[in-house]
């Protein structure tokens, strides 16, 4: 949902997912002189009424609050003209009262306030189910909530649950809603050794419930052998088939169709493989499509590499059931699998798309930046271009790295593109306030990004969303077994996206600025009005922080 309100000059403007609420601000330049920032109260009827929490605060009044505390933005306000709820629940109505103050840290002074209400969407719908894990065990509020304890330490699986936010209790929902004699489930996977997840499908297979399942079985490096351990462990060898032909490439899809009868009639997809790390860990995604179109998609595709054959015949079958769409786009979903042949390129396909975004781009990337993403960079028409690493380079030799590293820096440095690397806190000072983050532990490889989807024109009324398995990368179009979907003029889904993609972004772009910072530097509060910078002057002119300041305050 979209909602835009103006008060005596003060613009908002809401963005709702499920669990996000983005507020887009906005006054005129004119009027900023003496601002000290935005208080932000919400209330949720006759239930709950309070002012959202940040986590700084002016020296004059800082009441002194232990390291990681939150401070009021009643008395403590918020120094951006962009800002998010993170604490929104799915179909539920907020009203939100943001104030611009003007005065002293000591006599706050109104000086316009503007009211939105806002209905946040469900995390269920007619055709779309979307769950985005938490994603960031390494965060201020983890410590806040379960201290500097591993998650498998945490009593009554309390963390466990709160790093899933809901994506395994609806993975869950999702395979126990089959009825024995009613529905059948096939599912293919990359890593497929969640034991909890395996225990739920042997109990649901021992109901009477037809179960198949594709894994992958192809490198030695890769999940094959724990794979096969765990399937033995639980006794479903004869419920399984090993993806083994084409050991040079991976079998990456994480999806399961659920058929009643025999017709297909949902799918569970995304980016989220089927393990602890992937539920509980890096972040990742989850997208149940209740359209009979994209459930029979994915079950032929299902069939072909049920086969377990070459990536030869896999491409040629899978170009045969699966083409891939004409620009432009009309309205509406479509299914694109891999291996794709080698004049049917998808990733040509989304670098066509992104290069014609009019007004943002944001782009996730677990594993560096494809040459031609690079491109889109360098040379999109969008006002605004976002793009989320995991890290900056992958699997390259020192020397390859300098020169990738170079190349990344190069294209941050243009005012339209806004990157952020995957980060946590490492180092405190005793003065900003931040206490020390850790990782769950659960992942290796892939530490913070493992999301795979691109937004184009999200707040357009025409958006484009392209989400699935597959990394923006060639190996992922044509040669392992991969899955994506392209929504096209769908708001409710990418709102839901874009909140989502800011959360992350935000979080890891905050903690990335920290690393560049020692312990002995001078802490960073909110600047008063007898600062030499006011801290809203960069937020106009041409700089990354007004673009994003005219992108998010305004209906596109």
């Amino acid at each position: 949902m979209r909602i835009s309100n103006t008060t005596n000059g003060l613009k908002v403007q809401a963005i709702a997912g499920n669990y996000v609420v983005m507020l887009g601000i906005d006054l005129s330049k004119q009027k900023c002189n003496g601002l000290l920032g935005f208080s932000i109260h919400r209330s949720d009827g006759d239930k709950d009424a309070f002012y959202l929490k940040a986590m700084k605060a002016f020296t004059e009044t800082d009441p002194g609050f232990p390291s990681g505390s939150l401070y009021s933005t009643e008395h403590h306000p918020i120094q951006s003209f962009q800002w998010a709820d993170y604490s929104a629940k799915p179909g539920a109505t907020y009203t939100y009262t943001i104030t611009a103050l003007k005065g002293e840290p000591d006599n706050l002074t109104n000086y316009a306030e503007t009211k939105v209400v806002v209905t946040t969407e469900s995390t269920a719908s007619d055709k779309h189910e979307v769950y985005f894990n938490r994603g960031i065990a390494a965060s201020q509020e983890y410590v806040r909530r379960f201290g500097n304890l591993a998650p498998d330490k945490v009593p009554n699986n309390k963390a466990f649950e709160w790093l899933s936010r809901g994506l395994y209790e609806a993975l869950e929902s999702f395979i126990r809603s089959c009825v024995p004699g009613v529905h059948k489930l096939r599912i293919a996977a990359y890593e497929f050794h969640c034991e909890e997840l395996l225990e739920l499908i042997k109990s649901t297979i021992d109901t009477g419930v037809d179960i198949k399942i594709i894994y992958d079985y192809r490198q030695d490096k890769g999940p094959k052998h724990k794979n096969r351990e765990i399937v033995d462990k639980y006794g479903l060898e004869d419920h399984c088939i090993e993806r083994s032909e084409g050991k040079s490439y991976i079998s990456h899809n994480k999806f399961i169709v659920k058929l009643e009868g025999d017709s297909p009639v949902s799918v569970w997809t995304g980016g989220t493989n089927f393990s602890k790390s992937g539920i509980y860990g890096h972040s990742n995604v989850a997208h149940v499509f209740k359209d009979t179109y994209v459930a029979n998609e994915f079950f032929e595709y299902w069939k072909i590499l049920s086969q377990n054959v070459s990536r030869t015949k896999t491409r040629d079958e899978v170009g045969v059931i699966n083409t891939l769409p004409v620009t432009p786009l009309s309205n509406g979903m479509k299914c694109v699998f891999s291996p794709r042949p080698n004049d049917s390129n998808s990733l040509a396909l989304y670098e066509e798309l992104s290069l014609a975004a009019t007004n943002g781009l944001f782009m996730t990337f677990a594993f560096g930046i494809n040459d031609l993403f690079k491109k889109v960079f360098e040379n999109s028409n969008g006002d605004l271009r976002f793009a989320l690493l995991d890290k900056k380079t992958r699997g390259m030799k020192a020397a390859d790295r300098v020169i990738e590293e170079k190349k990344i820096d190069l294209l941050r440095f243009k005012p339209e593109n806004i990157f952020a690397i995957g980060d946590l806190i490492h180092v405190t000072n005793k003065f900003d306030g931040w206490v020390k983050e850790r990782l769950t532990g659960l992942n290796g490889h892939v530490r913070y990004i493992h999301n795979k989807f691109m937004l184009i024109d999200p707040l357009s009324s025409d958006p484009i969303i392209v989400t699935g398995s597959a990394n923006f990368s060639d190996a992922s179009t044509f040669k392992n077994d991969e899955n994506m979907v392209i929504i096209k003029g769908n708001t409710q889904i990418a709102d839901i996206y874009l909140g989502e993609y800011m959360r992350l972004f935000s979080h890891h772009s905050f903690r990335e600025s920290l690393k560049w910072r020692k312990p002995t530097d001078p802490p960073k509060p909110l600047k008063d009005n007898n600062a030499d910078e006011k801290w809203w002057e960069d937020y106009f002119g041409n700089t990354p922080r007004s673009s994003k300041r005219e992108y998010f305050s305004r209906i596109h």
